[in-house]
């Protein structure tokens, strides 16, 4: 018999998971029994993704620049890539900007509802964490994000997967100081970091038969730890206004890899769908990344010398979905607080947004963080701040898992396009789990 798809599995594991956390809800003990018994095999899922994550970067940029033969390609793969995600990340927010201008969710909230929002939520700790954090990086100078980037200690910045960018910056320098040593020096070091990079890689493919079973754990928890269910209902306008926005998103990476990449996009969307619903039940691009890369090099092509640069980068510094949702979500703040935004006002958020997602890829819960320096720099009033994040915060949950398959898909289709660019886009080449299962039976 035919082995079902995965990405069917894990979408049966999504679906079970949502009714299986709606049924507890309507338990006395269901919740207690979710966070007890079933949260855990989801938390344990996500820490062996990231568990992975750090070494897969090492290994594969590593094995990607080691391969080059020519170290002007690694340079014009770079351009590319930084270029092509400012450019998708300011579409992003035009696209947002465009939709809440047009359709205006923040005109239809009665006071009565802000009133509740900000009596449930305006004192929560997350919110006044995140207004704390944006404070401290509104603080930093211009160039921190550049400094932030330069580890002073290789070791320390491997143990933390929030130093992401300071590994891939040491990887980067290793791998390139590997090419300037010359081919037979650097051969023994090269074949230990291509061994490790098929190790991880074959991890990923194991971690990945729980998949189903995992992301059921997580949907099940997210449903019986949702909001009240009648401010969610309140906030249904403003959460379709994004939901609309990055589904048109979608749209726009589906018809840059047909006529860019020449690729069918509904089996573009197929390939990478795992990566995606994972990215939904984590609410993380850098728990999804050892996936993403896997989906993308064995399913869609893309050369590692390409994905091993153009996802990791992706992972930490390009957030469209997250970009397109700060449009939104400011604007509809601004509309429910009657503080008026002007055009001049509306492209400072294009700009904040955009150095936003780049400056704040060490930032823990980036969206609410990168929010709050958004709000600030268009003159939103300071103490309406802890109001505005109220407003949001019911639905916040369910849309990061929303925004974060689209940034999953951007850094997949930029992946794929920079790719077909520098001729590096072949043939998907599938490994399963058990291929080499034979030789040690």
């Amino acid at each position: 018999m035919k082995k079902m798809e995965l990405h069917w599995q894990i979408l049966i594991g999504m679906i079970l998971g949502i009714l299986f956390g709606f049924a507890m809800t309507q338990i006395s003990w269901g919740r207690g029994f979710v966070a007890d018994w079933i949260q855990p095999f989801g938390t344990i899922f996500v820490k062996l993704l990231k568990l992975i994550a750090i070494p897969l970067i090492l290994a594969s940029l590593i094995k990607g620049i080691s391969d080059l033969k020519d170290i002007s390609k690694f340079k014009n793969i770079g351009l590319r890539t930084i270029l092509i995600y400012i450019c998708t990340t300011i579409i992003a927010i035009s696209i947002g900007l465009i939709l809440v201008n047009i359709l205006q969710p923040g005109d239809g909230i009665s006071q009565d509802t802000i009133d509740k929002l900000t009596a449930t939520y305006a004192n929560d700790s997350e919110v006044t964490s995140k207004i704390a954090e944006a404070s401290k990086q509104k603080e930093a100078g211009p160039l921190s994000f550049l400094e932030d980037m330069v580890p002073d200690n290789a070791i320390m910045a491997m143990s933390d997967n929030k130093l992401m960018l300071q590994v891939i910056f040491f990887t980067i320098f290793m791998g390139i100081s590997m090419l300037l040593i010359g081919e037979k020096k650097a051969k023994p070091l090269k074949a230990f970091f291509d061994a490790l990079n098929y190790v991880v890689l074959k991890m990923v493919d194991l971690i990945m038969l729980s998949a189903p079973f995992a992301v059921f754990a997580l949907l099940a928890s997210v449903v019986v730890s949702s909001s009240d269910p009648d401010l969610l209902l309140a906030l249904l306008k403003y959460a379709g206004v994004v939901v609309l926005g990055l589904f048109l998103m979608i749209v726009f990476y589906a018809i840059v890899i047909s006529t860019i990449a020449k690729k069918n996009p509904f089996w573009f969307l197929k390939e990478i769908s795992p990566a995606q619903l994972l990215a939904f039940s984590t609410s993380s691009s850098a728990a999804t990344l050892p996936v993403t890369m896997e989906r993308v090099e064995e399913h869609i092509g893309v050369d590692k010398e390409v994905s091993s640069f153009v996802l990791p980068v992706g992972a930490t510094i390009n957030m469209d979905g997250t970009s397109l949702y700060q449009g939104v979500a400011a604007v509809f703040i601004a509309q429910a607080l009657d503080f008026h935004l002007g055009i001049g006002a509306q492209l400072t958020i294009v700009l904040t947004a955009l150095l936003a997602s780049i400056g704040s890829a060490a930032v823990p819960g980036a969206g609410m963080v990168m929010l709050v320096i958004v709000l600030e720099s268009v003159g939103f009033p300071a103490d309406k701040l802890a109001i505005g994040l109220a407003l949001i915060f019911a639905v916040d949950r369910p849309l990061d898992m929303c925004r974060t398959i689209v940034n999953v898909t951007g850094d997949a289709t930029v992946a794929t396009v920079v790719a077909k660019s520098v001729g590096k886009l072949g043939e998907p080449h599938v490994e399963n789990w058990d291929d080499h299962l034979d030789e040690v039976k």
